[in-house]
């Protein structure tokens, strides 16, 4: 079945459209990210793979894509690179990356499930892969403890989400259906208000009082506890395994066909950066939050990094069953018609990347490209 088929929002094109158009009035293609890390210089006497000048990559400027901050600020991705230089873009919302890889101002970033799956449906399944996976957790339902003592009391209150049909306005308005509770999810009205707030204004919003809660990414969701919120729900208690893709990788189908070398690069430095992360945490953390302060001009604080940290899982492993049912979440709210996701993994440069370093290979659930 063509994705085209099945996959425009209902009333409208609310989440694949009008939310692009919102995030590029915001921020645009995103911000050139530049440094003088010498980690990421080209070393001397190296060559350029297929003679490409540049890969542009892009990444957002919080904890879950630190696999990417990790391995910017490490110097992986330039090593496997050799005189093709990484290039880098950050931004502050899914779907202004995906219009970002469509037209051309970036090849590969580190991306959340829900633009992802909305990125290929809406190109008919022509624009992008997921070929990796990056990062699992890291999202939590934080409340002001005054006016929210349980689960139970989240109804009639007001709770902050990041944007009309992101991962996190998925996942909350799938819960709030599980409680047996009625919000439209267009306009977020119901037995839950549903606010759509950019992480950045968030947290003044909790201090103000004009929410009583969000459920959030790190390091949101740290942030709001530093102001005095409480954790009521990890997300990861949901799902089997406490495991659901939060980071993906995604690559143009136009680069990927063209450069497959180069993508295979960027995928051993991914695949180095995970396994350093994994065995050097402390380190690692270390040098995330370097790497958003070089790209943000500020670094997290102890009391937000620390816990924001703990509570996120670095992996190669797309978790492709879980974006599935990701997706079917926005079914059952009413933001999208059943989609075709047949074909939108390709796993083969990873799985490759995974056997040569003596990794166990992964799997696309039934999803990846014949």
């Amino acid at each position: 079945m063509p994705a085209n088929r099945s996959t425009l929002l209902r009333r409208g094109t609310a989440v694949v459209a009008a939310l692009p158009l919102l995030a590029l009035a915001a921020c645009g293609y995103g911000s050139e990210s530049k440094s003088t890390n010498s980690k990421e210089k080209v070393a001397a006497g190296s060559s350029e793979i297929d003679g490409l000048a540049s890969v542009k990559i892009g990444y957002f400027g919080n904890l879950t894509h630190s696999t990417a901050l990790v391995g910017r600020e490490q110097g992986l991705f330039q090593k496997e690179l050799g005189a093709t230089k990484a290039e880098y873009a950050t931004f502050n919302a899914g779907p202004s990356e995906i219009e970002a890889l469509n037209s051309g101002s970036i090849d590969i970033g580190w991306i959340g499930p829900s633009p992802a799956i909305n990125g290929y449906t809406k190109s008919d399944g022509k624009s992008l892969k997921i070929i990796g996976g990056s990062a699992s957790g890291g999202v939590k339902l934080v409340v002001n403890p005054k006016k929210i003592k349980s689960l139970k009391d989240v109804k009639g209150k007001k709770i902050a989400t990041p944007q009309l049909g992101n991962t996190q306005d998925v996942a909350f308005l799938n819960w709030i259906a599980d409680q047996g509770w009625k919000v439209d999810a267009q306009s977020g009205k119901g037995d839950v208000t549903v606010v759509r707030t950019d992480n950045k204004i968030t947290p003044d919003a909790f201090k103000a009082g004009s929410i009583d809660g969000a459920w959030v990414p790190e390091p949101t969701a740290s942030k709001l506890v530093a102001e005095g919120g409480k954790v009521l729900l990890d997300e990861s208690t949901l799902w089997p395994d406490k495991k659901f893709v939060i980071t993906n990788i995604i690559v143009s189908q136009k680069f990927l066909k063209a450069h497959p070398k180069v993508v295979e690069a960027v995928l051993k430095g991914s695949v180095a950066a995970n396994k350093w992360i994994n065995a050097n945490p402390t380190e690692a953390k270390a040098a995330a939050n370097k790497q958003l302060e070089a790209d943000s001009g500020k670094a997290l604080p102890a009391n937000v990094l620390d816990p924001a940290w703990s509570s996120i899982q670095f992996t190669n492993d797309p978790l492709a069953s879980t974006l599935n049912t990701e997706a079917a979440h926005a079914v059952k709210a009413g933001l999208l018609e059943k989609p075709d996701l047949s074909g939108i993994y390709d796993l083969t440069l990873l799985n490759k990347v995974l056997k040569a370093d003596g990794e166990s290979t992964v799997d696309a659930a039934g999803l990846g490209t014949n």
